[in-house]
């Protein structure tokens, strides 16, 4: 591995590991947090690590959690986060943050123990900015396990690497992220007016100042699927919502990937209104219906029956509720002129 520049203060098995600053952003996560900050202060990672949660307003006790989880281990500090947004929290965390190497973790992520270590290494190894690897969503119940399926699948998610996995190399974003500190100043940090897709904002401003963003296949996150139907819809509503809003921001960002859920629920409105003066438009519907059908068969086959019954009202609920977020995502959600 290629060495950072050690600390004249390091112990001698510490060095060339350099010091990670894990930042947390934290709302409604009692259930999880301490378990989550566990696995990082396990990691097998040689370097000093410090946590800092930056704790929302939350409808549960994460804040008595958060701050307990503090007083027992010096390593963990507590920052408020009063407006309880992820892109707010993520820059109270750095803002109190102390270290060159800044890692975003969320307060329900389960990392592998070598997380961080892999994470340096390839920071060092390739020069890049900001390194990330794959969001590994695993199921409990029938339900998870579809929503799992379909995240990590094309028909569901498209040809992005941290949710299908890949080879390592440049990407356009990636999940979570270890940075260098240098890379978040350049380019000022989390742009707070983002609800949704902060993280692909500003690895495309780290892009776009010459930096790099380096998938790394390595680094597997477990990742809860949400619970429900209307929970998965609202989760990619907000994100197809958002998602032009970047748009609007950074001209030519789109793509025919982004497009094509838009494109399907407008065919297929189209298709039901003039279907009463033209059956033969329910063709556009039906064949959505079918290819759907078909491609949960094509890609569910180690699914147990439950989840497979499941897989096709999944896949139409991300497509169709992105597709929608797209479409209705209102000017006023425009990010106001620097």
């Amino acid at each position: 591995m290629k060495q950072f520049p050690d600390s004249p203060h390091a112990p001698a098995e510490t060095r060339g590991w350099p010091p990670i600053s894990v930042i947390m952003p934290v709302l409604n996560e009692e259930r999880h947090l301490r378990e989550a900050v566990d696995q990082v202060l396990a990691q097998s990672y040689p370097g000093e690590i410090e946590v800092v949660l930056a704790v929302g307003p939350s409808r549960d006790r994460t804040q008595e959690v958060a701050d307990a989880i503090a007083a027992a281990d010096p390593r963990v500090t507590v920052v408020p986060n009063p407006t309880g947004r992820t892109p707010n929290a993520l820059n109270a965390a750095i803002a109190a943050s102390r270290n060159d190497i800044v890692a975003r973790v969320d307060g329900h992520a389960m990392l592998p123990s070598d997380y961080l270590r892999v994470a340096v290494e390839t920071l060092a190894e390739t020069g890049a900015d900001n390194v990330g690897g794959i969001m590994a969503a695993e199921g409990i119940t029938p339900f998870e396990q579809a929503v799992a399926c379909a995240m990590t699948s094309k028909i569901g998610v498209g040809a992005a690497a941290f949710h299908v996995g890949g080879t390592a190399g440049p990407a356009d974003t990636v999940y979570l992220g270890v940075f260098r500190r240098s890379a978040l100043d350049r380019v000022g940090g989390y742009d707070e007016h983002f609800q949704r897709a902060q993280d692909w904002e500003m690895n495309h401003r780290i892009r776009q100042s010459g930096g790099l963003v380096w998938f790394q296949p390595r680094m597997r996150v477990s990742y809860r699927p949400r619970p429900d139907v209307k929970a998965l819809a609202m989760q990619y509503f907000h994100y197809g919502r958002w998602r032009r809003v970047v748009a609007r921001t950074h001209e030519g960002t789109i793509n025919l990937r982004y497009l094509a859920p838009p494109a399907a629920v407008l065919a297929m409105l189209l298709g039901l209104v003039v279907s009463p003066f033209f059956p033969l438009a329910l063709v556009v519907p039906g064949g959505y219906v079918a290819a759907v059908v078909a491609g949960s068969a094509l890609t569910g086959g180690g699914l147990p029956a439950a989840a497979l019954l499941r897989l096709p009202v999944v896949y139409a609920a991300m497509h169709c509720s992105w597709g929608w977020g797209f479409l209705t995502s209102p000017r006023k959600l425009a990010r106001p002129l620097r």
